[in-house]
């Protein structure tokens, strides 16, 4: 039978306690029997709670270290003296796990109290400041400065971090998750033996341990699922992949619920877009061949955004790609973070709901953490001749449109005025400037269209879009920047 994860760093902690000569650790604390004083059991939960990593009470252990054991009666007693305690004496009520196992021939009771994320553990109705720490191996009552620097590491709980599944076993965890994919992203091989594979899972977040079994994380359903059906509470977070005929939602041609977790599905998923999205035939050296209407890269980053910054507090509704003749909406729940403007996404800082997901994309290689995402999609939007990306908050969803590719004369003057500040944005970011070349270069149009250009900078100007870098120079070789710049 699988040993509880706990149970190995225990017994190390306790053969540290004991040997070469018996002493105390905050980690550990030992005692022969339940002692009568609840009030002071209570403080060793507390301060266990509080504790880094916890902390394990060991029954059966004498005062002069010796392992004298515990019968059945006594692990009964022990047991649900501490549970009640751990519910009843403390706020936030604590959970608590134990195990009996053989010692130098003798049983003893290990009882462990897991950190607590909400901290100070402290006595039920009473101020924060009744409030227990370890120290020197021993347990006592948390200073002013102690309950600070607990209320500096306290942390409610992420959604991340929240359980997808019930308690199930390791072989059950293998058959929900395709951990095969996410050891392949992370080009590492897949743990071969049950312990490390736990360990490996509880380091990625895949999973948190609670004795012998294990829960699935939200984050490792939404990223690791071979099916997102198996988690009911995350089974609308499915993607879904819409394609219409025509520009608007009255006739839908198909429609593909995605299946697979966010980070083993990526790949499939972004080779059934290329499969039916539009493509045009041009001939190059007398071949004709197939090229993309829309720029792969920029999909990439586009869904892996959506994917990753959704919010997964907005019940019903998971990210939709929408497919029309004419453009591709890719919209996720949740509305922009607080201080970010649609505007100024392009280079800003990276900042995300779901912190967890984002670094592991990362790491997965799906995606970057550099703020560069939205520069990449527009330098790619320029590459192809598309009009202008389309940032669109939602009541309680953002939408980010990509239009097919359209000539300059097809334009609105508001896309124009756009995608002039868009490439400002791109130009000022890579160290450069907007000039009436570099804004037909982007509108693919010749030297004989400069005062079409011309007149359309006056109007991103006059827009407050764009400003000119020096306003004393000649207005032949002006140079322009993003007005925010």
């Amino acid at each position: 039978m699988a040993t509880k994860h706990w149970v190995t760093d225990a017994l190390r902690c306790l053969d540290e306690t004991l040997l070469p000569l018996p002493h105390e650790l905050n980690e550990l604390d030992w005692k022969t029997q339940l002692s009568l004083h609840k009030d002071r059991l209570a403080e060793h939960l507390m301060a266990f709670g509080n504790h880094p990593n916890g902390g394990t009470l060991v029954f059966g252990i004498n005062d002069d270290g010796l392992p004298v054991g515990v019968d059945t009666d006594t692990v009964a007693q022990v047991t649900n003296t501490l549970a009640n305690l751990g519910r009843d004496a403390m706020e936030p009520p604590l959970a608590i796990d134990h195990a009996v196992v053989s010692y130098r021939d003798v049983a003893v009771l290990l009882v462990h109290v897991p950190e607590q994320p909400t901290k100070p553990v402290h006595r039920r109705g009473k101020s924060i400041e009744e409030s227990w720490i370890r120290s020197g191996g021993t347990t006592r009552k948390a200073s002013r400065q102690d309950v600070g620097g607990m209320l500096m590491n306290s942390s409610a709980p992420r959604w991340e971090e929240l359980r997808a599944s019930p308690l199930i076993d390791l072989a059950e965890v293998q058959r929900l998750l395709d951990l095969e994919s996410i050891a392949t992203l992370l080009q590492r091989p897949l743990p071969g033996d049950a312990e490390n594979l736990s360990h490996w899972l509880v380091a990625e977040g895949i999973t948190v341990v609670d004795g012998r079994g294990h829960y699935i994380t939200n984050f490792g359903a939404v990223a690791a699922a071979r099916n997102l059906g198996d988690f009911p509470d995350l089974e609308r977070k499915r993607i879904r992949v819409i394609r219409y005929r025509g520009t608007n939602k009255v006739d839908t041609i198909d429609e593909l619920p995605g299946r697979r977790g966010y980070a083993v599905g990526f790949e499939g998923l972004i080779g059934h877009l290329k499969r039916v999205l539009p493509h045009s035939e041009v001939i190059q050296q007398s071949l004709r061949t197939e090229v993309a209407m829309y720029p792969e890269p920029a999909l990439r980053e586009l869904i892996a955004n959506a994917l990753i910054h959704q919010d997964f507090t907005v019940t019903g509704a998971g990210p939709m790609v929408e497919i029309y003749d004419d453009r591709i909406e890719v919209t996720n729940p949740g509305t922009l973070l607080p201080g970010k403007k649609p505007d100024r996404l392009i280079g800003t800082t990276p900042e995300s709901r779901n912190e967890k997901l984002a670094s592991s994309f990362r790491r997965y290689r799906i995606c970057e953490e550099r703020g560069t995402g939205f520069q990449k999609i527009v330098r790619a939007i320029e590459l192809f001749g598309l009009p202008p990306l389309v940032l669109a908050p939602q009541e309680n969803a953002f939408r980010i449109t990509i239009g097919a590719p359209r000539k300059f004369t097809d334009m609105s003057i508001p896309e124009r005025i756009e995608a002039c500040y868009q490439h400002a944005a791109l130009q000022y970011l890579s160290s450069q400037t907007l000039t009436n070349t570099t804004l037909r270069e982007r509108f693919k149009l010749s030297e004989r269209h400069r005062n079409q250009i011309t007149n359309l900078i006056s109007d991103a100007v006059g827009a407050g879009r764009i400003k000119r870098k020096d306003v004393g120079a000649g207005k032949k070789f002006a140079e322009y920047v993003p007005y925010w710049a």
